[in-house]
């Protein structure tokens, strides 16, 4: 194969005409330039979902798939039709281009119909955007079915024929896709996510992108090909599609081992087909962004596929490779589809756009700029995040990464400018610019890379610095001792809310250097001895402790809230000493030591009440939530604040509502900086690993349907379970019973307790849960919905004569409630799924009572209902009454 600046003739074994930058090409209809810009609005509208995602259902598939199934679906249609009528010497007349812009159009209203039934759980939107999806796709296959049959004999046939089997993927892993939104037991989900992943990626994206870097590797590196490359993509292509068809078999079956297979033929035709792409790198090099992203991408498809064998390998459960594959997925979107994307259209759309060579230069020249900083940033920032670092570095180090992707748009706006004053001045007669040879590395892009990544890191650090690993420098034990001289080295196991050993005798005046190694599965612990500490130890590390010369008895402690509590200390026993009187405890951050209350309110307003509306069921019968794990600072009474751990950054979490027979699907993400889980009592099913504790930046998929009507409680599980309720990981389940008589307005109420470590005044002095009150049952509130006395301040409505639900839950996680409204009586009490009364009708069959107080046992829940005689204020409370006064308090503002 000739090179691009030795030949200017399109032939079978050259690069495709359009693709030359030293051919000619006439300038574009602007419809037909417009279609290179819909993959650049999905890949825009996947930045902007990563910056706003936590308010944004379902934000981690939505941006792997405006990556998949946006950007790179259109540009593997659009540009895989241009290569195959370049490759066989066709040219589409004008009609068959009219056909073509109504298969990208067809494919982009599809995708959009996806994109907006899964996060807003329309199923049949959902089904309607796969089907126009897959015609579209269908439609591309046939169509270069007849462009092959049409076309003279030529070399590289088998890069169309590669096109074809691509296209026929994509449909049936689209089918894959549309089960996966109806909801499906999680072994079943799992099977179908590995199949949806081969038929998609594999299948559709994988075969076109071998197909398409047969001949287009060579030419981004501006080299002569592999004069084997035909003749392996014909061997491999073989391989590729009987290790996808058993890959998928494999999952539907439910056979890993078989699936493993699969995926191990695919490998091997990928690894036979690769081998065409050494020699035209080895002879010229990485000389420009484009071949070195795609380079990249290719490095990160490869890690891909290793996770996912490795998943199917060691994961024993389907159930266990769907939790694990959202991560995969996003290596793939960001490592590969992204990569891959800027790359390939860094140099086409230059080359594409035409002009002459100048003119193409002069836009190509934009697209490496940067070049160093941006792989870098890119590659080693991915790499970093998928590393066992705090959550806080993690949130850096992608917002850097973020910006490094996103970069590619305003690049490519100022590669336009520049071919577009490129193209008057060369009309005007100006002389060209001198071609020259762009080799965009340098060391001080490489210097500004790692220091773009280093100062993520460190604001990462800053923000968090005990989870980041930053320890306080250890100094001796308060009583003075001589330095023997000597270190005591001890190996302490973190596990099951222990330390083992719990007691290291170490003789006086020795240096003591504790090795902790944490063993939990997916916990987070740390440990302190006076003055020195840990950070933050992940499941499965290992760091060292140096406690200094030690001269007194001390006793050390996981931090972690309530761990310390659980009993999790470690007792360090100077020989020949008397024992110090050492708790390691700081008991000076709490407002008068544990169990000492904090003051009243500091203040009369709030900055954000929670609204406790219940809105009726819509039509629904399948519910899909993301619960975001969260440690954020958030009042707690007015004026009052607290670090409180939540379920989607609110003091109570999100209430669930529907029917009996509805089905939920709940993706539980831990964004925390420990492990935590959930467990729902709406559901009836084995605990073992749908309530498992996960670790931060793990996710986990919880399904249940609903067999029973109640509000019923969900919080987080993890040990200690108490300390967990308490730090606000709690929420209600409001399952309808049926026939549910209607009323005017419906309000949710939760109530549960809070133990404050000190009196902040202020978001920036807020600390986390007071575990040692928690255990002393000290609580300094009570509240609804996470805030005490905010319906004080923003009170309840109604209208004298109309029918009020009140649900109301108590999530503990230790005092019962009474729950009551001053001046008001309950014609209908509905506790623990039977109604007591109902519209005066009690079960006995009186018809004259009523009811002042619905009980409720902590974990316990139930409706009341109620019409206000007239206009005026009045209270509610749990008439436990000095709850009422902590805070567990609201009014009903009735009007005429």
């Amino acid at each position: 194969m000739t090179t691009p600046e030795q030949d200017a003739s399109p032939g079978p074994a050259s690069i495709p005409a359009a693709a030359r930058l030293d051919a000619p090409a006439p300038r574009r209809p602007r419809a037909r330039r417009l279609r290179d810009r819909v993959a650049l609005g999905w890949l825009a509208a996947a930045v902007v979902i990563a910056i706003v995602h936590r308010w944004v259902p379902s934000a981690t598939w939505l941006m792997i798939h405006l990556v998949l199934l946006g950007a790179l679906t259109h540009s593997a249609m659009v540009w895989s039709e241009h290569f195959a009528h370049t490759l066989l010497h066709t040219v589409p007349d004008e009609a068959g281009r009219r056909r073509q812009d109504v298969r990208i159009g067809l494919l982009g209203v599809g995708a959009l119909m996806v994109f907006l039934g899964v996060p807003l759980d329309v199923w049949p939107l959902v089904v309607l955007g796969a089907t126009a999806v897959s015609a579209a796709v269908i439609w591309h296959g046939a169509h270069l079915v007849s462009v092959l049959r049409a076309a003279l004999p030529s070399r590289f046939r088998i890069v169309t024929r590669t096109y074809i089997a691509a296209s026929c993927c994509l449909p049936v892993g689209v089918g894959f896709g549309a089960a996966l939104a109806f909801g499906l037991p999680e072994e079943w989900h799992g099977r179908l996510l590995i199949a949806h992943l081969g038929a998609n990626l594999l299948g559709w994206i994988g075969l076109t992108v071998t197909g398409t870097l047969v001949t287009f590797w060579p030419t981004m590196l501006r080299t002569r090909m592999d004069e084997r490359a035909e003749t392996l993509a014909r061997q491999a292509l073989p391989l590729q599609l009987v290790g996808l068809s058993v890959l998928i078999a494999g999952a539907l079956v439910g056979w890993s081992p078989l699936a493993l297979a699969g995926l191990l033929g695919y490998v091997a035709g990928l690894i036979w087909w690769g081998r065409a792409l050494i020699r035209p790198l080895r002879a010229h090099g990485l000389r420009e962004f484009a071949p070195a992203s795609v380079l990249a991408a290719l490095l990160w498809a490869g890690i891909g596929l290793a996770w996912v064998g490795w998943l199917l390998a060691t994961t024993g459960s389907w159930a266990g490779v769907a939790d694990a594959l959202p991560t995969v997925g996003g290596v793939f979107a960001v490592g590969f589809a992204a990569q891959l994307l800027s790359g390939a259209l860094s140099y086409l759309i230059p080359s594409v756009m035409g002009g002459g060579p100048s003119v193409v230069r002069a836009g190509a020249a934009w697209f490496d700029r940067f070049a160093g900083v941006r792989l870098i940033v890119i590659n080693a920032g991915l790499l970093l995040f998928l590393m066992p670092v705090a959550s806080w570095v993690k949130v850096t180090t992608s917002l850097v990464v973020l910006v490094a992707l996103a970069a590619f748009l305003p690049l490519l706006l100022g590669g336009a400018k520049a071919s577009a004053r490129a193209r008057r001045a060369l009309a005007a007669g100006e002389p060209p610019a001198p071609a020259s040879e762009r080799v965009p590395w340098s060391m001080n892009q490489a210097v500004a890379g790692v220091a773009a990544l280093v100062l993520a890191i460190t604001v990462g650090v800053a923000v968090d610095p005990a989870a980041s690993g930053v320890t306080t420098t250890p100094t001796a034990q308060s009583v003075a001792v001589a330095p023997t001289g000597n270190t005591t080295r001890v190996e302490v196991t973190a596990r099951g809310m222990t330390f083992t050993p719990n007691r290291i005798v170490v003789p006086a005046g020795d240096r003591l250097v504790v090795v902790l190694h944490n063993a939990d599965a997916a916990m987070a612990h740390d440990l302190i001895l006076g003055s020195a500490r840990t950070p933050r130890v992940a499941p499965g590390q290992t760091v060292e402790l140096d406690a200094g010369v030690i001269g007194a008895s001390v006793q050390g402690y996981c931090s972690v809230a309530g761990h310390r509590q659980m009993g999790m200390t470690l007792d360090v026993v100077v020989e020949g000493t008397p024992q110090a009187d050492s708790s390691g405890h700081d008991t000076t951050s709490h407002a008068g030591g544990t169990g000492s209350a904090i003051p009243a309110n500091p203040s009369d307003s709030l900055s954000a009440p929670l609204d406790p509306v219940l809105a009726p069921l819509g039509a629904e019968r399948e519910h899909k939530l993301t619960l975001r794990v969260t440690e954020v600072p958030l009042e707690v009474a007015p004026g009052l604040w607290q670090t409180r751990w939540t379920f989607n950054g609110s003091g109570v979490g999100p209430t669930l509502h529907g029917r009996v027979g509805d089905v939920f699907e709940i993706t539980l993400v831990n964004d925390g900086s420990i492990g935590h889980s959930i467990d729902f009592h709406a559901g009836a099913l084995a605990p073992d690993k749908p309530m498992r504790t996960i670790a931060p930046g793990e996710t986990l998929t919880y399904r249940f349907t609903a067999q029973r009507a109640g509000i019923w409680m969900y919080h987080c599980s993890t040990m200690p379970m108490s300390t967990h309720i308490a730090a606000g990981m709690t929420g209600a389940v409001v399952i309808e019973p049926d026939g549910l008589d209607p009323v005017d307005r419906s309000y949710v109420l939760v109530q549960s307790e809070v133990f404050l470590a000190n009196a902040a005044t202020a978001a920036d002095q807020a600390q986390e849960v007071d575990s040692d009150k928690v255990v002393a049952e000290k609580p300094d509130r009570v509240v609804f919905n996470g805030i005490a006395n905010q319906y004080d301040l923003t009170p309840f409505t109604a209208k004298v004569g109309e029918r009020v639900r009140f649900w109301v839950l108590d999530a503990g996680p230790n005092r019962a409630s009474a729950f009551h409204i001053v001046g008001g009586q309950f014609d209908t009490v509905w506790s623990e799924g039977t109604y007591t009364l109902r519209q005066g009708r009690a079960a006995s069959g009186g018809t004259d009572g009523g009811a002042q107080v619905m009980p409720l046992q902590p974990a316990q829940g139930g409706f009341v209902e109620l019409s206000f005689p007239e206009e005026g204020h009045y209270p509610v409370v749990s008439h436990i009454m000095v709850d009422a006064e902590r805070g567990a308090h609201g009014i009903v503002k009735v009007t005429p």
